[in-house]
């Protein structure tokens, strides 16, 4: 039971650590987005494409169906936030877990 214990609690710290990178990848593909559209930075360039496509490609899949259900707000986009929220509901969830096992 002692080895099932600390292989759940590895997989939930594996678990949160996945979640935080996947908040930076949201954050930074935000961030780069609203650079570009505010011209501060060049899309053009090679290693802001890289970055941007990057983003684009891993957040994509959750972004989409939130896309789809939120009503349009004008030019802002909410759906990265509701995501974010969404996110650190679930690391509270893990935390929660963890701190019942120990």
């Amino acid at each position: 039971m002692l080895v099932m214990n600390a292989f759940v609690l590895a997989v939930l710290s594996v678990v949160d650590i996945a979640l935080e990178l996947y908040v930076w990848v949201l954050i930074i593909g935000a961030l780069l987005s609203w650079l570009t559209a505010f011209g501060v930075i060049n899309s053009y360039n090679g290693a802001v494409r890289a970055v941007m496509d990057f983003s684009e490609r891993i957040t994509a899949p959750l972004l989409r169906p939130i896309r789809k259900r939120l009503p349009p707000m004008g030019a802002v986009d909410w759906s990265p936030i509701v995501l974010l929220l969404a996110i650190y509901f679930l690391r509270s969830f893990i935390h929660n877990l963890v701190m019942r096992w120990q």
